[in-house]
Formats: C-alpha cells, sequence, structure tokens
C-alpha cells in the first residue's frame, strides 16, 4: 500500500497508486525503508570504519613536521642585528 504522501518529493498520492503521480517514486525506489536509508547516504553493515578512517586521514604515513631551516634563522639573527642597530643609533 503507497503512504498518503510521497516521501520522496511531497506530493499527494492516491490510494490504489502504485507510483506517485509527482516524481515517479515507488516501492522499490522511494517508499520502502531500503530506498530511504539508500538515499541517506547511511553507511551498511558492511562499512569498515577503521579502514575509512586509514583512506581519510593517511594514518599509515606519518607527517613528521620539519624544522625551520637554517637560512631563516640566519635571517632572523641578521634582522634582529640590523634592529638593535637601528635602536642602539637612534
Amino acid at each position: 500500500m503507497p503512504p498518503e504522501i510521497c516521501p520522496n518529493c511531497g506530493a499527494e498520492v492516491p490510494s490504489r497508486a502504485r507510483a506517485c503521480p509527482e516524481c515517479g517514486a515507488d516501492e522499490q525506489t522511494g517508499w520502502s525503508d531500503k530506498a530511504q536509508a539508500e538515499r541517506l547516504g547511511v553507511p551498511d553493515d558492511d562499512f569498515d570504519y577503521e579502514e575509512f578512517v586509514k583512506e581519510e586521514f593517511r594514518t599509515g604515513n606519518k607527517v613528521r613536521p620539519r624544522g625551520i631551516r637554517w637560512i631563516w634563522w640566519v635571517t632572523a639573527v641578521i634582522l634582529l642585528a640590523m634592529f638593535l642597530a637601528w635602536l642602539l643609533h637612534a
């Protein structure tokens, strides 16, 4: 038996209709619980959460942050020396 209101588009469905007159949804495409669950995008029972996390976040490849390169340390020391020299002469 079809629902009174189509869960797919919200249109009124006649009592003996085999499909929604507006969107064409039927038991296989939109009225059944299985069709509703598939449309939500909810993972099924075979979903492997650990595999999803591994693929999504690449936990197998450890990312190691690199330190500041020596050129930036030298640049910072030179800028600091120039700033101190400017302060002492002002």
